[in-house]
C-alpha cells in the first residue's frame, strides 16, 4: 500500500497532551478560559483516570494525566485561529502573563508559540489569506514570562 492510499483512509481524531496529576483546573483555565476551547465529557469508563477533553472542530484535544509528567517542549498541538482572532488570542495570553513568541519562518501563515501552565508547547497560527490587511504582528513581538 502506498502512502497516498493510506492517507485516503485516515483522518485525525484526537491529539493527546500530557498534564501532571491534579492539573485539571489549571488546564481548564488555559485551554478553556484563555484559548476558548469547548470542554467535552470524557467517557465514564475513562473519567477516573483524570484529565480533560476538548472539542477542536471535528477533532479533539485530550489532556491526559501522566504520573511521570515532563512537558513537551518540541511536540505540540497547533491551533488555527479563525478569522482575525490571532491578535486577540495573543493579547489575551500576554495579559495572563503567558509567553507569546512570534515566528515568521513560514510565509504561508502568521503564528506564535506559547506554553500551557505545565510548560507544554502550544502553537497558534492563522493562514495568510485570513490575516487582516496591515497587520504586522509588531504589537506582540515582546514576550512575557510566566
Amino acid at each position: 500500500m502506498t502512502n497516498r492510499t493510506a492517507s485516503m483512509h485516515l483522518a485525525l481524531d484526537h491529539v493527546q497532551v500530557a498534564i501532571p496529576a491534579g492539573g485539571e483546573d489549571r488546564a481548564r483555565a488555559f485551554y478553556g478560559g484563555l484559548l476558548g476551547l469547548k470542554e467535552i465529557p470524557k467517557p465514564a469508563a475513562l473519567s477516573a483516570r483524570g484529565g480533560v477533553w476538548y472539542a477542536v472542530g471535528d477533532q479533539q484535544l485530550h489532556l491526559g494525566v501522566a504520573e511521570d509528567f515532563g512537558p513537551a517542549r518540541k511536540a505540540h498541538p497547533a491551533f488555527r485561529a479563525a478569522d482575525h482572532d490571532i491578535e486577540t488570542i495573543a493579547r489575551r495570553l500576554r495579559n495572563a502573563q503567558c509567553k507569546v513568541l512570534w515566528d515568521y519562518e513560514l510565509p504561508s501563515c502568521t503564528r506564535f508559540y506559547t506554553e500551557d501552565p505545565f510548560g507544554n508547547r502550544v502553537e497558534i497560527l492563522q493562514p495568510m489569506t485570513v490575516r487582516r490587511s496591515g497587520f504586522s504582528g509588531s504589537t506582540a513581538h515582546s514576550s512575557s514570562s510566566r
